[in-house]
């Protein structure tokens, strides 16, 4: 199938998105999977190239750099031209070439039930799940990940297969589901933030040299959850995808809005141009500061609308990334 094809596909699933979906819906993105992969020959952009290799350093096949001679170093691995050289024993490192599992967390809370046009923010974080997880499928790798709300989370260990990205999937759609069905916020707050509950559990599974997509609008980050990050970061390759609606960006037309929690009913008044200004630099700010902390990390983090196509916006994003 051409990429115009899966393109027209996409846009065709666009018109039909909305507050939820289900499984069905997210099998399907199977095709939008393989139109990203045709589309550049390779998905080496999104860390998912054909031959994996690994941030662990060890005996592999591609010399990496040679390092000081620590102890427990492999004797074997002493490059004796330096040592002879400079008097100091070195040792050579390689990098290995292997299977990388792929592991991804999707945020399913009550604040990613949210979406001012087209889409929520729940529906796309899901839809961009499944791309990645077919995607992974597709390359012959193992996946899995953790699925979390405000108070719960169920992980799939990572597995090759259909059968494993199928019970993740089912479980995305699920949890998607359960935003539904159950739309009003939590009565009384979590004891930590769903994200870093999420990390702590992606921790324990997560072997070096795996490749970790977190998928959320990252409204309750913490410094425990930038100290996790900054662990997975270290010998793995960590992406975030940070989802966001436009109505969050600016609010909308001059005028008086009547709002609403779910519980709750107030208006809003938007004529102001002070307050137009100061709720947009709000959000700039949040989005910079959080950029600036994973750029720390040397974490790359992709933004994505609710209102514009996936397909669409992660090409434009690989045509910028170097």
């Amino acid at each position: 199938m051409s990429h115009k094809r899966e393109l027209n596909l996409q846009h065709d699933q666009f018109r039909c998105r909305g507050a939820s979906l289900d499984l069905q819906q997210l099998l399907d993105q199977r095709h939008v999977a393989r139109a990203l992969e045709l589309y550049y020959q390779s998905r080496s952009r999104l860390g998912m190239s054909g031959s994996h290799i690994s941030k662990a350093k060890g005996r592999g096949v591609d010399f990496e750099e040679h390092r000081a001679y620590q102890a427990g170093d492999d004797i074997r691995s002493i490059d004796w031209r330096v040592t002879a050289r400079t008097g100091r024993p070195f040792t050579k490192i390689f990098r290995e070439e292997r299977e990388r599992p792929v592991i991804i967390g999707v945020d399913q809370s009550h604040r990613m039930f949210f979406g001012s046009q087209v889409s929520f923010k729940s529906v796309v974080a899901a839809e961009i799940a499944a791309i990645l997880c077919w995607m992974t499928v597709d390359n012959g790798d193992r996946v899995g990940g953790v699925v979390y709300s405000d108070s719960n989370n169920e992980m799939v260990k990572p597995r090759r297969g259909k059968r494993s990205a199928l019970r993740f999937l089912s479980l995305v759609a699920d949890y998607n589901q359960n935003l539904l069905m159950q739309h009003k916020p939590p009565s009384a707050p979590a004891a930590k933030s769903g994200l870093q509950d999420a990390l702590e559990h992606i921790y324990r599974i997560t072997r070096p040299g795996s490749t970790i997509y977190l998928i959320s609008d990252f409204s309750d980050m913490n410094k425990l959850c930038l100290q996790y990050m900054q662990q997975l970061s270290l010998h793995n390759n960590l992406t975030c995808i940070f989802i966001y609606d436009i109505l969050e960006t600016q609010l909308p037309q001059p005028g008086v809005y009547n709002i609403t929690n779910g519980d709750e009913m107030d208006t809003i008044d938007t004529y102001t141009t002070e307050i137009r200004e100061s709720y947009h630099q709000a959000f700039e700010d949040r989005l910079q500061n959080l950029r600036a902390e994973l750029n720390l990390l040397k974490v790359p983090l992709i933004s994505l609308r609710t209102d514009q196509i996936v397909l669409e916006q992660l090409e434009t994003w690989n045509q910028k990334t170097p």
